[in-house]
């Protein structure tokens, strides 16, 4: 067993990539007539609600996160292979995102 501020590292870093993800789907308007721009960036909209809600779900996953690692002395493998399972979701949310988007 050991100790979970490996475990802990290694999750922030996957849940920092993930939700930094997210972003690279809002992409900038193409060809935009002069005067267009406010009108461009405000049908937008379903990209900006996907990925606050993505955000916000993350966010709320990497808060719960910390919160059990503290609870935890020690990590197993048992442990470990969760814990990959979960960020494996938290990766997995940047697909439905751009989908929806």
């Amino acid at each position: 067993m050991a100790e979970t501020s490996r475990l802990q590292a290694f999750s922030d870093g996957v849940f920092t990539i993930a939700i930094t993800l997210l972003i690279l789907d809002i992409r900038l308007p193409q060809n935009v007539p002069r005067g267009g721009l406010a009108r461009a960036l405000l049908n937008l909209w379903p990209s900006y609600l996907a990925f606050v809600t993505s955000f916000w779900t993350i966010g709320v996953m990497w808060i719960n996160h910390r919160r059990l690692i503290r609870l935890i002395k020690r990590a197993d493998e048992g442990l470990v292979a969760i814990n990959l399972f979960l960020l494996l979701l938290v990766s997995w949310i940047s697909f439905p995102t751009a989908l929806l988007a």
